[in-house]
């Protein structure tokens, strides 16, 4: 019948369509169909957290080199900051997680009691706010940037020598919310503080 001959005259135009385009014939054709395969892979992309908005023109290339972008200013944010009181903060977003040195660790001996701040407390950059003490020597806290406390580690409290074995991991002390986020600014990065330490009195 008149529908069974249509069908089958589509699907010989359909088949023909598709193989110039596999053989070249229809080199425009191939040339849009790839790149808008390649829009749909951008869209996909910017539609996943953390991704660069697309404007109309936009390349694969300018959206790696933000992409980058993004994971070098996530870097940067997340690296240790150091005060010359030996404390360190690394940021996320706009929580700071507050310990001490490997230096100070070492410098105080086995750690045998960690007062800490409470939840709540609002500091001010270098106010006190704790102290710890081992068996030779006691030393205070001072906050390395302003901040309203929104944690503390007890786990810290309860066993005070994770500051000994693990002072940038499961020894952190503290953390607050910033208030002064340029604060962090300030501080000492990895490499100003070893210098500090070469050529400083402590």
């Amino acid at each position: 019948n008149s529908a069974s001959e249509r069908s089958l005259v589509n699907q010989h135009l359909c088949r023909k369509q598709c193989f110039s385009v596999s053989c070249g014939k229809l080199g425009e054709k191939r040339v849009k169909m790839v790149l808008c395969q390649s829009m749909l892979r951008i869209s996909r992309l910017a539609s996943c957290p953390g991704r660069a908005l697309l404007t109309k023109g936009n390349s694969p290339a300018i959206i790696s080199s933000a992409t980058r972008c993004f994971s070098l200013q996530t870097v940067c944010q997340t690296e240790r900051r150091y005060t010359d009181k030996h404390e360190w903060v690394s940021v996320e977003g706009t929580i700071g997680t507050v310990g001490i040195s490997h230096y100070a660790q070492e410098a105080l001996g086995d750690v045998v009691y960690a007062q800490l701040p409470d939840v709540g407390t609002n500091l001010s950059q270098k106010d006190e706010c704790g102290a710890l003490e081992s068996v030779k020597a006691a030393s205070e806290l001072y906050s390395p940037v302003s901040g309203k406390v929104t944690e503390k580690n007890t786990a810290v409290e309860d066993t005070p020598s994770l500051i000994n074995t693990s002072c940038y991991d499961k020894g952190w002390l503290f953390r607050l919310e910033l208030s002064k986020p340029d604060e962090i600014t300030k501080l000492m990065d990895e490499k100003q503080y070893e210098e500090f330490l070469k050529n400083s009195d402590h």
